[in-house]
């Protein structure tokens, strides 16, 4: 399954659609202005909202919580002692973890758990500009959840991005 995510920074407000791979919008993702933290909603066609996503308001490090019908599914930060600085732990809800690494701001990067590939993030395969493909591989994979932690990951890498711009702009 490959879907394809017109490539924009994620702000208050800013809504976009995720496409399957023969041009059907499948996924909008509905960003909330005007709230205290960042948050989206990933719903489907219809309108409903399969997926919840937010930032955690009180953490040391920035974090990203995602949930379905009001219970927690996932929280995402960076990975804190990794030598890839690209590098992000998703814990799961059950008590699992996936593993989110590459070069996230490039959008050219991998979610696995437990060593097995479930999905590629990556903008080789496509030659429309500002486009990036999110393709999962493994068959059992919740594609909601995927794309939820790709808009959280992206986000949580430009937010770093960011900060570490202002610390230049300070320093100068």
């Amino acid at each position: 399954m490959r879907f394809l995510v017109y490539d924009r920074l994620l702000g208050f407000g800013d809504d976009y659609w995720i496409e399957d791979d023969r041009g059907a919008k499948v996924f909008l993702v509905d960003g909330k202005a005007m709230r205290l933290r960042d948050t989206w909603e990933l719903k489907d066609t219809q309108g409903r909202v399969l997926i919840d996503i937010h930032q955690k308001m009180f953490a040391l490090r920035d974090t990203m919580v995602i949930e379905r019908a009001g219970e927690p599914l996932a929280t995402i930060r960076r990975k804190r002692l990794s030598l890839l600085r690209n590098h992000y732990r998703v814990a799961l809800a059950d008590g699992n973890e996936l593993d989110v690494s590459g070069k996230i701001l490039d959008r050219e990067f991998a979610i696995e758990y437990d060593g097995d590939l479930l999905a590629v993030v990556s903008r080789r395969w496509l030659t429309v500009r500002d486009t990036y493909g999110l393709d999962v591989v493994h068959e059992d994979a919740d594609p909601a959840l995927l794309i939820a932690l790709t808009v959280c990951v992206i986000h949580l890498a430009e937010k770093e991005r960011e900060k570490e711009q202002e610390k230049e702009q300070e320093q100068e």
